[in-house]
């Protein structure tokens, strides 16, 4: 079995995008997250299959990246029929309250929906779609040190009590979640 220790990281997070210049003017240009390698091959390597596409990867301050792929096929990935919009999502950090307050007027300046700031107890966090459909939080962490020992302390336990008690969870419908 591994230990936390031998994973470092995320290297990145890859994602279907339906044009590369859409995505990279959102991710580089808006977000301010640098393009910095790009793939462009024929062949997929790791099956041989033939399938010409370009990979982008766009690099976080930490030196991990998000990555997307363009098939040329002006397609992006379908949603989930089984899962709500806002289940499925990336959460990037950002350093400060007052950054994530600067970039929530950034985006919303560009005309794209913002959803937040929203309180979750430890983190502060806004949402929005990127042009693909993907479900981007922006987050701060707000809980101190104290604070993140007891979750980490509590998180087995609350686990198991969900676990025990899942099946008498009322059922919801995934079409009244918010869209945002």
């Amino acid at each position: 079995m591994l230990t936390p220790a031998s994973i470092l990281g995320l290297h990145h997070f890859a994602w279907r995008c339906r044009d590369a210049e859409e995505t990279r003017r959102f991710y580089e240009d808006l977000l301010g997250l640098p393009l910095v390698h790009v793939i462009h091959l024929d062949r997929v390597p790791s099956t041989g299959e033939f399938c010409p596409y370009v990979h982008l990867f766009f690099e976080m301050a930490d030196g991990s990246n998000i990555a997307f792929f363009d098939l040329g096929d002006h397609t992006a990935a379908l949603p989930s029929a089984n899962t709500p919009a806002w289940v499925n999502h990336i959460a990037l950090r950002v350093f400060s309250h007052e950054a994530l307050v600067g970039m929530k007027a950034r985006i919303e300046a560009a005309g794209v929906e913002v959803l937040g700031v929203i309180d979750h107890h430890f983190v502060h966090s806004i949402y929005f779609f990127d042009p693909n459909g993907l479900r981007v939080e922006l987050t701060v962490q707000t809980a101190g040190d104290d604070e993140l020992r007891a979750f980490r302390n509590s998180a087995h336990t609350k686990l198991a009590a969900w676990t025990r008690d899942k099946s008498s969870v009322p059922k919801t419908s995934a079409s009244s979640a918010p869209s945002v």
